[in-house]
């Protein structure tokens, strides 16, 4: 028997500023790879002009996927596929839209404003 976890109904949307980079976070329900893409290709067609959109996305037990998206390596794609499972999430995919503001954050704090949302 599967373990029991957490999902969404809706799309769910947040948005906050770091040091003047703007960020835009939006988590959906995904049952396949297939609906994660393509809520994932939706984001990056919207926020288009945004520096950087950052993707994870868990289905099932097994598939958990991170996309850092230009950013440094593991500073953004990693820490939304751990902040979603480490919180009982499955079957969901996450956008993490920055619009960057001239402030450069650092390994640290690209960790904290994706990876805490």
């Amino acid at each position: 028997m599967p373990a029991p976890y957490l999902t969404l109904k809706t799309v769910v949307e947040h948005e906050t500023e770091v040091r003047r980079s703007r960020f835009v976070c939006a988590v959906a329900p995904a049952r396949s790879v297939e609906e994660a893409a393509a809520f994932i290709a939706g984001r990056r067609r919207e926020h288009a002009d945004a520096t950087h959109n950052c993707t994870a996305y868990v289905i099932g037990q097994r598939v958990q996927k991170g996309d850092d998206d230009g950013e440094p390596g593991g500073t953004a794609g990693t820490p939304m596929v751990q902040a979603l499972v480490g919180r009982g999430y499955s079957d969901v995919v996450a956008v993490v839209t920055r619009y960057f503001g001239g402030v450069l954050l650092g390994a640290g704090g690209l960790v904290r404003a994706t990876g805490r949302r």
